[in-house]
């Protein structure tokens, strides 16, 4: 295995925008993203509400355009790329994680995956006899998959945060593909996640021109994420044209072992990038990559809503509750995570923590994203921190039942049942 280069650069408010430029040259991203091909940006939304950590940052998508820009890439052949859950709104995400006012200020097109106009194609036409190589895939889906056309050929970025996650104890560059390359009975995975990220690695690598992921650590997110998380101010970058790598060297810096992960473990035993921080060059900032952050990491303090998909999955609750998320009863889950996460953990106990990180030097450029001004290196002046920080419980709440609807109406066991209505009318 030729050995894997991962970039890791301190940064600032004040230099982020160089710092984005340097961690992806210094990690080689002109030499795998060319340029004479569609990129797709792979937007990371784990929230719909703005939490720290959770998703992309408006910095680290304008960062990464203004760099590609510098390098003589052509903005018309990029676009933003979002994919959807059943339990989070991309549209008002990207609304609240201001990604939206980054790609219109670009004049990006911004491409949502699930509406009409994109086509999804099945697995085997898209990939032929790699199907035979997946780990789990085939049995998840024995009847098979559709991915989107779009990305076969298409360079990909991923863009994700540097957090725990408590299905795979830690979600980085591997993680972020898995909404966009499954349909929307992604959650069918779960119970083999691990195999899954590795089924879908190979997929990327098949299917498109360049992968590439830059890393947002300016915010990083400790225990039940990737939302219920707290929030820590760190103040790196990562770049790399290895999946597995930049993965291994997040979880390094959280403080785990990452050969200890398994899907980081698996991709590296089948020579799909490198998982050992021995073997793995590190260039920018190298002495950040021996800090050790000592994370308490997902599992040690799990929300009431994390410890019962763990027991449905791989636990007591499984024989009883599992089946039914493959049937048309699956909404109720899609209800529960709503009325848990966006009714009562966000406007309860994740408003404070979300006050907290808006005092910070990063909370305060987010807050006055759409009055900073930046010069070449980065945000000189971020703003002080206004009095009405987050939105009240009140407030909270009205969204949160709007969000509730879209689940429910979007929700692909009842989406299904109206497409075949609608077809069996259009027969008759």
């Amino acid at each position: 295995m030729n050995r894997s280069t991962v970039a890791i650069v301190r940064t600032s408010p004040a230099t982020v925008l160089a710092d984005y430029y340097r961690a992806m040259n210094l990690a080689g991203y002109q030499s795998v993203v060319a340029k004479d091909a569609e990129t797709a940006l792979k937007v990371n939304i784990s929230w719909h509400f703005f939490y720290p950590a959770a998703s992309t940052t408006p910095w680290q998508l304008e960062g990464v355009i203004r760099a590609m820009k510098h390098d003589g890439y052509d903005l018309n052949r990029i676009h933003a790329c979002h994919n959807r859950t059943v339990v989070i709104d991309a549209r008002l995400g990207e609304r609240e994680n201001k990604q939206i006012n980054v790609i219109e200020a670009h004049g990006l097109r911004n491409v949502h995956l699930y509406d009409d106009e994109n086509e999804w194609i099945d697995i085997r036409e898209a990939v032929g006899d790699l199907c035979n190589q997946f780990i789990c895939l085939n049995d998840v889906y024995p009847k098979g998959f559709k991915i989107p056309k779009r990305f076969i050929g298409e360079n990909i970025i991923h863009l994700p945060t540097v957090k725990t996650h408590v299905f795979t104890t830690m979600t980085g560059a591997m993680k972020n593909a898995f909404g966009g390359l499954l349909n929307e009975h992604r959650h069918w995975t779960h119970p083999v996640i691990h195999e899954t990220l590795v089924d879908l690695l190979m997929i990327q690598k098949k299917i498109h021109r360049g992968v590439f992921a830059v890393m947002d650590g300016t915010f990083a997110g400790d225990g039940p994420g990737p939302r219920c998380m707290v929030p820590h101010v760190k103040n790196v970058i990562l770049a790399s044209a290895d999946q597995v790598a930049i993965d291994a060297m997040a979880a390094g810096l959280m403080g785990m072992n990452p050969l200890d992960i398994k899907f980081i473990r698996l991709a590296h035993e089948r020579g799909l990038g490198c998982g050992d921080p021995r073997e793995i060059e590190v260039v920018g900032d190298a002495e950040t990559a021996s800090e050790n952050w000592r994370f308490v990491g997902p599992f040690k303090k799990m929300t009431f809503a994390a410890t019962m998909q763990h027991m449905i999955y791989w636990g007591r609750l499984k024989r009883f509750l599992e089946w039914s998320l493959k049937t048309w009863l699956a909404p109720w889950a899609y209800i529960a995570s709503v009325l848990y996460h966006d009714t009562f953990w966000y406007p309860i106990l994740g408003r404070v923590r979300v006050e907290h990180a808006l005092h910070s030097p990063w909370g305060r450029l987010f807050r006055n994203w759409e009055k900073v001004r930046s010069d070449e290196a980065g945000y000189p002046n971020v703003g002080e921190a206004p009095a009405n920080l987050v939105r009240n419980a009140t407030q909270l709440l009205g969204m949160s039942m709007k969000i509730l609807w879209t689940c429910v109406k979007e929700a692909p066991e009842f989406a299904l049942r109206k497409r075949k209505v609608a077809q069996s009318a259009a027969r008759s």
